[in-house]
């Protein structure tokens, strides 16, 4: 309970992003439990990173895992050099040669292996190639599922789920992380009275060319030589946040591409294989810096 001339606490609602599956068959007061955990988690590396007591945020997380439906692993597919999926195939290329990968590491426009693509990009980022590759093999099937057709049922129900979380915890920040900011942003336009006064993305690839982007809804609009995407509905401040050294997160700088972010941070979180884990930007001093305003302190 509040104690009088204490201010209530901040109301935040976390969207993750890949790999938060609670596992198959799991729901009901089960889903509850590893829900109120994961929010439990988040709360509490926000506070860590403000310096701040746990009872100043009440933190709801929007779990949408459950909803994404992934094909089975072929048989042996895990000794193959490309994913089972073509349309993850064919996001995990386009977000190469958004890095730039060299022409030596691709065997073509059209595919490029992921044993020579992670040992490039772990080059690159100086991370540990092993767990990226495994990680890689997580990321671009997750994102497919959602972003697959327009119309899809798994990717209505996800952001449904999501908005129906904003609209019942009425919170004053959306913290959005990965494929999260990619289902916040959308269930944020598909409900305009759904207007939190902050809108936080965490290692966004919300500007992914050929993989994202243009696959948004809504979709982003011909301004001049270049596509731009909406701003938000109502008077939300967008920040965005991302790492230099995330791969994720192509490009990092959303303002480029999109109408109406107010900042754009562009710094390091962790120079860890880490680099794009929730964790380590939930209690970096940019994202405390940002939140710290809606605490008063």
């Amino acid at each position: 309970m509040t104690s009088p001339g204490t201010p209530p606490p901040l109301r935040i609602v976390a969207v993750h992003g890949v790999g938060n599956n609670f596992g198959a068959d799991i729901f009901g007061t089960r889903l509850e439990e590893l829900r109120a955990l994961k929010a439990a988690a988040w709360g509490r590396q926000l506070t860590e990173g403000l310096d701040t007591p746990p009872d100043r945020i009440d933190l709801d997380f929007a779990y949408y895992a459950d909803k994404l439906l992934t094909a089975p692993t072929a048989q042996g597919a895990q000794n193959q050099d490309f994913l089972g999926d073509s349309l993850a195939q064919q996001m995990l290329v386009a977000w190469a040669q958004a890095l730039g990968v060299p022409d030596e590491v691709s065997q073509g426009h059209a595919t490029v292996p992921l044993r020579a693509l992670s040992s490039w990009v772990a080059r690159r980022f100086d991370l540990a190639e092993g767990p990226l590759r495994v990680f890689l093999r997580m990321l671009f099937p997750e994102v497919a599922a959602y972003l697959r057709t327009e119309h899809a049922p798994e990717r209505t129900a996800v952001r449904e789920e999501v908005a129906a979380r904003i609209a019942r915890h009425q919170p004053r920040i959306v913290i959005a992380h990965s494929l999260g900011s990619v289902v916040a942003y959308e269930a944020l336009h598909a409900h305009p009275e759904l207007q939190p006064d902050l809108f936080l993305t965490l290692g966004s690839p919300l500007a992914l060319p050929r993989a994202v982007y243009e696959r948004l809804i809504p979709a982003p609009r011909l301004t001049g030589p270049a596509l731009q995407g909406d701003r938000l509905p109502g008077k939300t401040r967008w920040v965005n946040i991302a790492d230099p050294g995330d791969p994720v997160a192509v490009p990092p700088q959303l303002g480029r591409h999109f109408d109406g972010i107010a900042l754009d941070h562009t710094t390091v979180i962790s120079p860890l294989f880490r680099f794009h884990h929730a964790t380590n930007y939930l209690q970096s001093a940019t994202t405390a810096a940002t939140i710290a305003p809606y605490l008063d302190i």
